[in-house]
């Protein structure tokens, strides 16, 4: 799906956790494993969550990103698998993720006051999943705005992209002024499109694109799928 350096569920990171907490183990509704200490670590990564959240869900929290974050970014651009639709599943370098990446996950948009990117957590442990877009394509005006999502492949097949896109596009035509929601793919990204299509987004075109780099699919072109505020709010 378009949709860790040390994968944090690994079992050397999570004992070293425990050890560093004081703690046992706790394992949450969807099998992803954090220590809890005598304290209630579980519950305090929790609070600090939702005090800092821009959007929950059942199972989700979407918070800002922070320069804390790259090394989850570096091993999510770095699966080739995830990265299948968007390079090729070519590597990133951690130099990428600091020049490049952060700062567009980190950049405020004046006409909504917000980020465009956030990072998705499971909501009961605190595991990083990937993020998700929803971005104003002029910083001055929220009328359009771009939704998007990458996941880590633990994530995969468990309907939380489509549960955060969902939540977005709410989002979007309640509090930040959007009167279009917009989304673009690889033509071949079936996955993907899916999300799309769940999310309440329909099909508008098919179009090429002069990549400089080809990757395997790109020969099919890419698809445009969209809602209007209007739409939205008659499906409501």
């Amino acid at each position: 799906m378009d949709l860790k350096t040390r994968d944090p569920d690994d079992p050397d990171a999570v004992a070293a956790r425990a050890r560093e907490h004081g703690g046992d183990l706790v394992t949450g509704s969807e099998g992803l494993t954090l220590p809890r200490s005598p304290e209630g670590l579980a519950f305090r990564i929790q609070r600090s969550q939702a005090s800092q959240a821009f959007l929950e869900t059942e199972r989700l929290v979407l918070r800002p990103f922070t320069a804390a974050d790259t090394p989850d970014l570096l091993a999510l651009d770095n699966d080739p698998e995830v990265m299948r639709y968007i390079n090729g599943g070519r590597p990133t370098s951690r130099e990428d993720i600091q020049i490049r990446t952060l700062p567009r996950l980190l950049h405020d948009h004046p006409c909504t006051g917000t980020r465009g990117f956030w990072a998705a957590e499971e909501k009961t442990t605190g595991a990083f999943l990937g993020w998700f877009e929803l971005r104003p394509l002029d910083d001055h005006d929220p009328a359009v705005v771009e939704l998007g999502y990458r996941l880590n492949r633990a994530a995969w097949g468990r309907g939380y992209a489509t549960e955060g896109a969902r939540a977005l596009v709410r989002k979007g035509f309640t509090d930040l002024g959007a009167q279009r929601v917009t989304a673009n793919t690889m033509a071949v990204n079936a996955g993907s499109r899916r999300v799309m299509e769940k999310a309440g987004l329909a099909f508008l075109r098919s179009y090429t694109e002069d990549w400089p780099d080809a990757i395997e699919g790109s020969e099919h072109g890419e698809v445009e799928y969209g809602l209007t505020r209007e739409a939205w709010q008659r499906e409501e």
